[in-house]
């Protein structure tokens, strides 16, 4: 057994316990610097315990002794509860300073007219933050998070071509009241040949090569009540925004995915199915989801997104 007393001032001691004669197992107490922070959260935890929920406790948790907290809770209703970290967040996103100053310029904004606050930096850019979150949050499940849309399904917001027009006002509308976007299926109306006919010269409207008998043939179709396309589309093909009925003339294709086509069977194909099937899709009204604030914050977004008109 080692010595377990130090030979020398500074030595480390040993606790007696040696092995093979010459191996020994040393004395370090911990700091005292090391104790007393043990000793500071040890105390540290008991006052937590009392003051704040802590312990869970049956099918419940004890509550602790903090003041209780008040904040409004989704449905407009004030809720006083017991302190936690839920309860602080919420009041603070109401009562807070951040929160505050956001009331504050989300009155301004409402108060604004659209011009004013296109014209204006600090209110587009209050209108771009707060508008992103409504953007991700309401539109762009069906969107897309930068307004690009789902061709066949959900119209592209970023480009600069607007079914129900591109103007503040048109905006505005569509995403108040919704619309609804229909187009008949002509499965029954036309035969094989009168679709391929037909379909090609919807190709031929926006620039496609295709063959020119067959797309004249399309165009007898289009242009009167044989088919009555022009009834939406007009006789230029240029489309009616009071109906939603696309541009046929320019490249943009929000049904048919013509762009993503190869050769021209391929787009044929694609057009046809859509002349053949009809279209029809819904886009809801907000008006009864959203404030008339958040609506303008929202046009305003949109509206920037696809260049505006």
């Amino acid at each position: 057994m080692g010595d377990t007393k130090a030979k020398s001032p500074g030595a480390v001691q040993t606790t007696g316990h040696a092995w093979d004669g010459d191996i020994q197992e040393f004395n370090n107490p911990l700091p005292n610097w090391w104790l007393w922070a043990f000793y500071a959260t040890v105390v540290f935890a008991l006052v937590y315990w009392v003051l704040y929920p802590a312990w869970p406790v049956g099918g419940t948790f004890t509550k602790g002794v903090m003041n209780d907290i008040t904040f409004v809770d989704s449905d407009g209703k004030k809720v006083t509860t017991h302190w936690n970290t839920r309860a602080l967040l919420l009041k603070d996103l109401q009562d807070g300073k951040e929160a505050r100053l956001s009331r504050e310029y989300m009155n301004k904004v409402a108060a604004a007219g659209y011009s004013e606050i296109l014209g204006d930096a600090e209110m587009m850019a209050f209108t771009r933050s707060v508008a992103k979150g409504l953007f991700g949050d309401n539109c762009a499940p069906c969107h897309g998070s930068g307004g690009q849309g789902v061709i066949g399904l959900f119209p592209n917001l970023a480009d600069d071509s607007w079914l129900w027009g591109g103007r503040i006002e048109d905006i505005q509308n569509t995403i108040g009241q919704g619309h609804l976007g229909f187009m008949p299926a002509f499965r029954d109306t036309f035969n094989d040949k009168q679709l391929d006919d037909l379909a090609f010269y919807v190709l031929s409207l926006s620039g496609n090569k295709v063959d020119e008998a067959a797309s004249a043939r399309g165009k007898i179709l289009f242009q009167t009540d044989a088919g009555g396309c022009y009834y939406c589309h007009t006789k230029a093909g240029t489309g009616l925004k009071s109906q939603g009925a696309a541009n046929l003339t320019d490249q943009i294709w929000t049904i048919a995915d013509v762009n993503g086509a190869t050769d021209l069977e391929t787009k044929k194909e694609r057009v046809e199915k859509v002349i053949s099937s009809g279209v029809q899709r819904q886009m809801p009204h907000w008006s009864d989801r959203l404030s008339a604030a958040q609506i303008k914050l929202l046009t305003v977004y949109v509206h920037e997104l696809g260049g505006g008109q």
